[in-house]
């Protein structure tokens, strides 16, 4: 495609001081295919790559699709129980990974390291691209394991052409002339989209960092590669303006739109990001099962405080406990029906028949429709609590908390108690260390003064951090035990 769309002398890859052209991905990647044949891999074989974002990673990955084989895409820093089940789970023949620790973290599979692939690429003989079906599996990636251990999710060669068709070009207006940074990683739905897929389909480029870049780090990148389109999550937002100085919005001056996805945006933060960067913050709701966004705000239609309307293409409804439609305006339960939808989880048959329905995804989240055909989201559904037999939306009382100045972060659950009961509890990150005085009383306080009483909780702890997996979205189970 690079090839004939003249592509080939652009950059598509920046990494450090280095900037790889379409035309030299291209061409590493089949020679890379080259190094995975000669490694056994074959058409249909899965290969999991446990890397960091790198010209490797993306060389792998375009690899293993050139051969018909099915890339396993798993986060490197996993404990190595998650690597040992992942690849145990997908039959992997072959690891490819980055530099860690030398513990069997891959169930005794063969491993190539990705020096070696690299290394061997340069004088390796390319591989011929193998005929596949737009339906063919082309990659698999792994639920952030938010409730649970994560489950493997398969996508197919058709999928990243709908996502940049169907959000890429109409909804962000990408071009050739874009530079794209993405603090999500490529390994994870959101990332995978925005620095590997749209940059490939659309001639332009993005910035690669090996891991989460700190909002200096973002602030640097954005400058020297003059980035025009910015990915993050409300957490890495929330410390990107919380770290701004005397002068700090002129380095983002390139920045023409920021999207924001992977959980809710609280209340206020996509104007005081809008500001910093001086650009429309565009927020979006996507899962791993879906491959991307399938609810979207736009350039052309921007609603903050939603996650916009239905990615074209993507029919959306909300339906309530007994799976029946509610009206506008009403709560309900997301189900998603599109061109991505997964066609199911990998050895997962019971949890398939549950939550894919008739070609409907079931994505578990709570939201409401609002007149001009945006969605508010409200949260999970297993976000909720009960307390005392009523049940307690957390994030209402986690949104007035979070009004005190001298909280940067909180989360609210039901923690049982010595006796069996369940009672609400407050986890709070104080935005600077010591905290001060009296900051739990005058957190019990405000909750009282602007909440139920059943909703205020019983008590306040601060912690140093909330449990939260790599893409940022918390970990509630976990504050349900009240200690990680």
């Amino acid at each position: 495609m690079a090839e004939r769309e003249g592509w080939g002398g652009r950059a598509a890859f920046h990494q450090g001081h280095r900037t790889w052209t379409h035309g030299e991905v291209h061409g590493l990647a089949a020679r890379a295919a080259g190094v995975l044949a000669a490694h056994g891999v074959r058409a249909g074989d899965r290969v999991l790559l446990a890397l960091p974002d790198s010209i490797v990673w993306v060389a792998a990955f375009l690899g293993v699709a050139r051969l018909g084989a099915v890339a396993v895409l798993v986060n490197p820093e996993l404990p190595a129980a998650d690597h040992a089940f992942m690849a145990a789970d997908t039959g992997a023949v072959l690891c490819v990974t980055g530099p860690g620790p030398e513990d069997d973290r891959f169930a005794g599979r063969a491993c190539l390291g990705a020096d070696q692939l690299l290394a061997l690429a340069a004088t390796a003989p390319a591989a011929d691209a193998r005929p596949v079906g737009p339906g063919s599996p082309l990659y698999l990636q792994y639920t952030s394991g938010t409730t649970g251990r994560p489950k493997g999710v398969v996508h197919t060669h058709a999928d990243p052409v709908a996502y940049h068709e169907l959000i890429g070009r109409p909804l962000l207006d990408i071009t050739p002339d874009d530079v794209a940074l993405s603090v999500s990683k490529l390994f994870f739905a959101y990332g995978f989209g925005n620095a590997f897929v749209f940059p490939l389909l659309s001639g332009s480029s993005a910035v690669l960092v090996d891991r989460r870049p700190t909002p200096a780090a973002v602030d640097e990148l954005v400058a020297r590669h003059r980035v025009t389109l910015l990915y993050s999550v409300p957490s890495a937002y929330a410390a990107l303006v919380a770290d701004r100085g005397s002068g700090h919005e002129a380095r983002f001056a390139s920045v023409r739109a920021a999207v924001s996805a992977g959980e809710g945006m609280p209340d206020g933060l996509g104007g005081r990001v809008a500001d910093l960067l001086g650009a429309p913050v565009l927020e979006q709701i996507g899962s791993t099962e879906a491959g991307h966004a399938f609810c979207a705000n736009s350039l052309g239609h921007n609603h903050p405080g939603t996650v916009g309307r239905p990615v074209p293409g993507f029919e959306v409804e909300l339906r309530d406990q007994a799976g029946r439609p509610v009206p506008d305006g009403a709560e309900g339960e997301l189900w998603v029906h599109g061109p991505t939808v997964t066609p199911g989880y990998l050895h997962r048959p019971e949890e398939n028949a549950r939550t894919l329905v008739d070609g409907w995804l079931n994505t578990h989240d709570r939201a409401r429709r609002e007149p001009d055909g945006t969605y508010t989201h409200l949260g999970r559904t297993d976000d909720m609590e009960m307390v005392g037999g009523i049940t307690v939306s957390p994030l209402e009382v986690e949104a007035v908390l979070r009004t005190h100045p001298a909280v940067h972060e909180v989360a609210v659950a039901a923690v049982t108690d010595a006796g069996g009961a369940g009672r609400l509890r407050a986890f709070v990150v104080p935005a600077r260390t010591p905290a001060p005085p009296g900051l739990r009383e005058d957190l019990l306080r405000l909750a009282r003064e602007r909440l139920a009483a059943f909703k205020v909780p019983r008590s306040v702890s601060l912690v140093p951090s909330l449990p939260r997996t790599p893409t940022g979205k918390l970990r509630r189970h976990l504050v349900r035990q009240g200690a990680w």
